[in-house]
C-alpha cells in the first residue's frame, strides 16, 4: 500500500508541477487516446499499479489544465496547493461526514469553517450552513429552508404535506438569473417557468424600481455576480421591498459573493447581510478542489427543518450533525477543504486573491480593447466580454484559441450578441499568463 500511494502521490506531483508549461486544453490525439479505457469488464482484476499507471499515462495527457493559470472558462477555480494536500489527508481518513459520532474530526472542522465563512461575509452570526455539491444544490438547500418559512408563516407544513393544496408561492428574480436557479426552483416543485421575472439593466442587474406587487407567500431571488458581467443586483434596494413584503431573499452569489472579502469590491455586495439566505461556491473563488458549494441561512430553524432526517437508528445527538442541515446523508469532508484554505490564506490573503484576479481581469481587458476589440460590460469584478466584430468571427477567434492551446476561453450570449467570456477565477495566473493571453488572443484573432 505505501508503494502505491507514493507513485499516486509522486504522479500528481508531476502533474501540478507541468501545468504551467503543458496545453491548457488538450490535443485530439490525446483525446482518441482515452478510447483505450473502453474496454470490457476483464473476469480477472488487474494489479493495483497498474491501474494508477493506466490513469496517469492516458488520463493526465487528456486533462484540461484548470489548475493552472490560464484557463478562463465557466468560472471555474483552481485548488490552492495546501486544499490539494487537506483533500488527500482528509480522502486518506475517508470520513463520512453525515454525522458527528461517524467523524468527530469532520464536524467539528465543518462547523469552524461555517463559522469563518460566516464572519468572513458579515452575516448574522446565528446563520446556519451546510456543505453541498455547488452553488446549485446551495441554493435548493437555502431555498427549501425559504419554502419552509414562507408557507409556515401562512399556516401550511410544506415538508409533511407537500405542495398540493398549498398556498401558492410567488417567486421573482431577475430576467439575468442563473440557470442554476431555475434548476433549484424545479426540484422544489416551485417551477422553473412559473415565476415573476423583472427586467434588468444594460449591466444585468435586476431593477428594483421594476420589482411588482405581491400578497401571500414571497421569494425573491437576487444575484450577488452575474455570470456574464460580474454585476450585482441591489441589494439594499431589493430587501427594502422584501421588508415591505414580508418576502424572503435569497442571493445567489456563486462567486461574487467572495467580493464581501475585499475592502475595494465590498461595496458591490452592500446589503448583503441583510438577506435570508445565500447560495456559494468553494470550488470557485476560494480555490478548493471539486465538489464544494455552501448554503448559508439566517434562520437555522428554517434549514433544518427542510432539510432533517429522522431513523430509528439516528437518535438526537445533541451536537451538530451536518446531515440535518443539507440535502446529502452520506457525502464527504468538504469542509476539511474549505479549513485548509481559510486558515491557509486568512482574511487578507482572501482579500488579495479575489483583488488579483480582478486586477488580471481590468488587464485583459484593458489589452484588447487596445488591440480594437470590443469589451461589452462594465469590469467591475473578474469577468471580461468580448466581441470581435460578429458572430461569425467571433465564433471563429474563440475555436482558434481553444485549438492553439495557450489559453482557455468559452462562448456565451449577451445581449443578443455571441460573446467570447473570459472568467479569471484562479490562484494560480500571473502577471505572465495576462501577458501570454492577450498576446495569444490578437494573434489568432483574424
Amino acid at each position: 500500500m505505501d508503494d502505491l500511494l507514493l507513485d499516486a502521490a509522486q504522479r500528481a506531483v508531476r502533474y501540478r508541477r507541468s501545468i504551467g508549461e503543458r496545453r491548457v486544453a488538450p490535443t485530439q490525439e490525446t483525446i482518441e487516446r482515452l478510447d483505450a479505457f473502453r474496454e470490457p469488464l476483464a473476469q480477472r482484476g488487474t494489479s493495483a499499479a497498474s491501474v494508477v499507471a493506466m490513469l496517469d499515462d492516458l488520463g493526465s495527457p487528456a486533462t484540461v489544465a484548470t489548475s493552472g493559470g490560464r484557463y478562463f472558462g465557466f468560472v471555474n477555480g483552481s485548488s490552492l496547493p495546501v486544499t490539494v494536500a487537506a483533500n488527500w489527508l482528509a480522502t486518506a481518513w475517508d470520513q463520512n461526514a453525515a454525522l458527528a459520532v461517524m467523524s468527530p474530526t469532520a464536524a467539528v472542522l465543518e462547523d469552524v469553517a461555517l463559522g469563518w465563512l460566516v464572519d468572513l461575509f458579515e452575516l448574522p452570526p446565528e446563520t446556519a450552513g451546510a456543505f453541498v455539491t455547488g452553488a446549485t444544490m446551495a441554493s435548493f438547500a437555502a431555498l427549501a429552508a425559504a419554502r419552509h418559512a414562507q408557507l409556515r408563516a401562512v399556516g401550511w407544513d410544506v415538508d409533511a404535506d407537500g405542495l398540493f393544496g398549498a398556498p401558492p408561492v410567488t417567486v421573482v428574480l431577475g430576467e439575468e438569473a442563473h440557470a442554476s436557479i431555475g434548476r433549484a426552483l424545479a426540484l422544489l416543485g416551485l417551477g422553473r417557468e412559473r415565476v415573476v421575472r423583472v427586467a434588468a439593466d444594460a449591466q444585468g442587474r435586476l431593477r428594483a424600481d421594476a420589482l411588482p406587487n405581491v400578497t401571500g407567500p414571497t421569494i425573491v431571488c437576487a444575484q450577488a455576480g452575474n455570470v456574464n458581467t460580474g454585476a450585482f443586483d441591489p441589494l439594499d434596494p431589493i430587501c427594502d421591498w422584501a421588508n415591505r413584503n414580508g418576502a424572503w431573499v435569497h442571493v445567489d452569489g456563486a462567486f461574487g459573493m467572495w467580493a464581501a472579502a475585499s475592502t475595494r469590491r465590498a461595496h458591490l455586495t452592500r446589503g448583503l447581510a441583510r438577506a435570508d439566505s445565500w447560495a456559494t461556491d468553494g470550488h470557485k473563488w476560494l480555490n478548493v478542489p471539486y465538489d464544494c458549494g455552501i448554503a448559508l441561512v439566517r434562520d437555522d430553524a428554517s434549514l433544518r427543518a427542510s432539510m432533517a432526517l429522522s431513523a430509528a437508528y439516528l437518535p438526537p445527538s445533541g451536537t451538530r450533525d451536518p446531515m440535518h442541515y443539507g440535502p446529502d446523508a452520506s457525502r464527504r469532508a468538504r469542509g476539511v477543504d474549505v479549513w485548509a484554505a481559510l486558515k491557509f490564506l486568512g482574511r487578507d490573503g482572501v482579500a488579495e486573491l479575489v483583488e488579483r484576479c480582478c486586477r488580471h481581469a481590468a488587464r485583459i481587458a484593458d489589452g484588447l480593447t487596445v488591440a480594437g476589440f470590443d469589451v461589452l460590460n462594465d469590469v467591475v469584478l473578474n469577468q471580461v466580454l468580448v466581441d470581435f466584430g460578429d458572430a461569425a468571427r467571433t465564433l471563429r477567434v474563440i475555436d482558434a484559441v481553444q485549438r492553439d492551446g495557450t489559453l482557455w476561453a468559452g462562448v456565451s450570449r449577451w445581449h443578443g450578441r455571441t460573446v467570447m467570456r473570459v472568467s479569471v477565477s484562479s490562484w494560480a495566473t500571473t502577471d505572465d499568463d495576462v501577458d501570454r493571453t492577450v498576446r495569444a488572443i490578437v494573434r489568432l484573432a483574424p
